[in-house]
This record gives structure tokens, C-alpha cells and sequence, in this order.
């Protein structure tokens, strides 16, 4: 009775093992039914069971890009219109355009551009320094609180967005990994498996080692075999 475990899919695995215990425990094998492997084999397939599905990141990754691009669309608007304005020698607060550009110049005008940590850092100085009594005077004599709020409450969205993101993270992360639980797992039915092979011809075990043997044929024939490249391909 041979299988390599490590080549079953997750659910592959767990199906396997799920069907060995519901056959172990079905009372008609008592020579199994005490065995100490058999609560080992459980234990470690309720652990496997309960994390062999999760994700080993929050998926919140899309969430958090969508969250940017719309603090990066309302920082490039505000720098924008100021850029385009200040160059209007004639237009009214001409100057106030001009100041303010200096600002996003101060902190950058590339932020669109930075990595997350990088932008959030300078998006922060450069909100703090719009918000100075003076600037956002000039802000306001240029239409343009309306706009700067914007761009601050995406920017908060996207802060808050990412720490979610981190904080799930790090949760996943420290949770026993999935993959340290399959060896565990593979290593149990292993035993089990080489326990049944030991002593299929001891009296009583027979139909036990048989049964089992059916499960494990069926777990093979779930793994994909690789298609023959040559049948039916030949020059």
C-alpha cells in the first residue's frame, strides 16, 4: 500500500484522511479501534482540517492598490491645477498658486510615484504644512478647499486601508502554517499506513488493510497524470 502523500492536493489530503478515520471509527475493525496512532492521526487531521483552506495573506492587497490610485489621482489634480495656474501671470491669486506649488515642491512631486511607505510619509508633511492657517487661506481664496479635503480624506482611507491590511497580515502569519501541519499530517498516515501493511496478514486485520487500500487507490487516482506528449502527435 503505497501513496506519496506529498503529492496530494491539500483537499486531496484531507479527504484521505477524513475517510480513514470515519472507516477506523465505524466499529467494524476492533483490532484498530484503541490503537494510540489513531487519536495521534486525529489530532493532527482536526489541526490540518481547520487550516488547510486559509489564506496565507488578507487579500486585501487589490483593496489597498485601489485605495492609492485614488490618493494619488487627488494629490495629482491639486499639484496639477496649482502648476497650471501659477504660470497665469494675470490671473487673480496668481501668486497663492505660485506659494502652494512650492509646497508640493518641498515634499515632492513625484509621491504618485514612491512606494507606499515612502508616499504616506510625505503625504502626511505635506498635508500638515496645507493646513498652516496661511496655506489654507490661500487654499480657500483659490477654490480650492474642496479639493485639498479631498485629497486628505483618500489619503486617511488608503492609511487606514493598509494598517487592516498589515495587522491581518501579521495575524495569518503567526498562526501555525498550514504547511507545518501537512507534515505532521503525512507523517501520521504514514505510520498508519505502514502499521496496516505490517500486519495485513495477521488475523483480523485482513479486511482492514484491504479497505484501506481501496481509500488510498482512490486518493492515487485523484492526482493528474501529466498527458503523453507523444499520443497521438507523432510526425
Amino acid at each position: 500500500m503505497k501513496i506519496a502523500l506529498t503529492k496530494l492536493s491539500t483537499k486531496d489530503l484531507a479527504t484521505l484522511a477524513q475517510r480513514i478515520l470515519s472507516n477506523v471509527q465505524s466499529g467494524k475493525y476492533p483490532v484498530i479501534s484503541k490503537h494510540p496512532l489513531i487519536a495521534t492521526l486525529k489530532t493532527s487531521y482536526t489541526a490540518y482540517d481547520k487550516v488547510y483552506t486559509k489564506q496565507t495573506y488578507s487579500g486585501k492587497g487589490k483593496e489597498v492598490a485601489a485605495a492609492d490610485h485614488e490618493r494619488d489621482v487627488a494629490y495629482s489634480n491639486l499639484k496639477s491645477f496649482l502648476n497650471g495656474y501659477r504660470k497665469l501671470m494675470t490671473a487673480p491669486n496668481q501668486q497663492s498658486a505660485a506659494d502652494l506649488y512650492g509646497v508640493f515642491k518641498t515634499y515632492g512631486l513625484d509621491l504618485d510615484r514612491m512606494s507606499y511607505s515612502s508616499q504616506t510619509a510625505q503625504m502626511k508633511k505635506l498635508i500638515e504644512e496645507l493646513e498652516t492657517p496661511e496655506n489654507t487661506q490661500k487654499l480657500k481664496a483659490l477654490s480650492l478647499d474642496t479639493a485639498m479635503a479631498d485629497m486628505k480624506s483618500t489619503h486617511e482611507a488608503f492609511e487606514k486601508l493598509f494598517a487592516d491590511q498589515a495587522e491581518a497580515n501579521a495575524d495569518l502569519r503567526q498562526a501555525t502554517s498550514a504547511s507545518a501541519i501537512r507534515k505532521d499530517l503525512e507523517k501520521n498516515l504514514k505510520a498508519y499506513l505502514n502499521l496496516l501493511t505490517a500486519m495485513k496478514d495477521v488475523s483480523g486485520w485482513e479486511t482492514l488493510y484491504s479497505d484501506t487500500n481501496e481509500l488510498v487507490k482512490a486518493a492515487k487516482n485523484s492526482v493528474q497524470k501529466p498527458k503523453d506528449d507523444d499520443h497521438g502527435n507523432n510526425p
